[in-house]
């Protein structure tokens, strides 16, 4: 489907970027890449990577600039959109922005992606909109629900938008790997509660799941990989085994469990190897069966959380992931 097709991943020099578009390149050879950011730095150093490779683009622009997405997209077949404010406390303390780029920005790319008749959008979510507790969480929900919602506009072309979500990502820049590495060496690791738990998801294992939306979308699925759980206190002993640890709180609108699922989605998710899917709601399209393909329901009430996660990495695992990709944690 991706092959010599021409695709744009918005926030593309951020962490999902810098690991969908190499991968991406090397398995199905698109036609042109472009990579859609606002951080002029970001892209001139990213571009250094794929030196004169004709199949990068990069074009500086804001999801929250209509005209200019509209301008990028001509003539795109496939969107990634990955561009949105996720800090919880960056949201927490700056909410009218958080809004601008991640809910008025999804209805911007959505009404774009239409009037340029791209084929397929996939968006990039977060378990903080399973049942939100912070602003971040709810800008996403409400993204989310706009681009669900957003099937019902494709026209006759019939653009199809779905949705992926998934937890932490373990080593990215900001997550809690990176930032418990960087304070080994004083001998005490921040905990903010011993009994907090989060998933834990490769950034590759994202891009897979981003290539298996576009091929199994019919329009409306939020997409949700199985993956592994830990509690923050094993993260911390598989960065140090040594350090001790201080409990500092839970941070403003912090969950001390990540959620995918919540029960009052469980009606309308289907389990398959390796992901669930949850239909949507509207218009009975959770009925349809070229969507259902196959899946089985969830039992009644059904909830997907890094609590009651049935599969946990173990501190053995964690650290020999940390010692295979110690180069690039937290470098994306």
């Amino acid at each position: 489907m991706l092959e010599n097709a021409s695709i744009l991943v918005t926030g593309g020099t951020g962490s999902f970027g810098h690991t969908f578009v190499p991968l991406t390149l090397d398995k199905y050879n698109p036609r042109r890449l472009i990579v859609f950011s606002r951080d002029e730095m970001k892209q001139w150093e990213m571009a250094k990577i794929y030196g004169n490779d004709p199949r990068v683009r990069f074009f500086i622009g804001d999801v929250r600039d209509k005209d200019r997405l509209s301008r990028a997209l001509e003539g795109v077949d496939y969107v990634v959109h990955a561009a949105a404010t996720k800090i919880v406390p960056t949201a927490e303390y700056n909410p009218f922005e958080c809004v601008k780029t991640n809910i008025i920005g999804a209805m911007n790319l959505i009404d774009a992606c239409i009037d340029r008749k791209v084929k397929r959008v996939v968006a990039l979510s977060t378990d903080k909109a399973s049942n939100p507790a912070n602003l971040y969480g709810a800008t996403k929900l409400a993204s989310d629900k706009l681009f669900i919602a957003g099937n019902s506009y494709g026209g006759t072309h019939g653009t199809r938008f779905a949705v992926v979500r998934y937890g932490n990502v373990m080593g990215s820049r900001g997550s809690v790997i990176p930032y418990f590495m960087s304070i080994a060496d004083s001998g005490v690791l921040h905990i903010t509660d011993e009994r907090m738990t989060r998933f834990m998801i490769t950034l590759e294992e994202g891009v897979d799941l981003v290539w298996h939306a576009f091929q199994d979308m019919i329009g409306g699925e939020i997409y949700v990989k199985k993956i592994p759980s830990m509690k923050v206190t094993d993260i911390a002993r598989a960065v140090s085994s040594e350090a001790q640890h201080k409990i500092i709180g839970i941070r403003p609108g912090e969950k001390l469990h990540e959620q995918m699922i919540g029960a009052e989605d469980a009606p309308y998710t289907r389990e398959y190897p390796g992901y669930y899917k949850i239909l949507p709601a509207i218009h009975a399209w959770s009925q349809d069966p070229d969507r259902i393909n196959g899946g089985d329901p969830v039992p009644e009430n059904f909830t997907y959380s890094s609590d009651n996660n049935c599969e946990w990495m173990s501190i053995e695992e964690l650290r020999a992931w940390i010692v295979a990709n110690e180069g690039k944690v937290g470098k994306i």
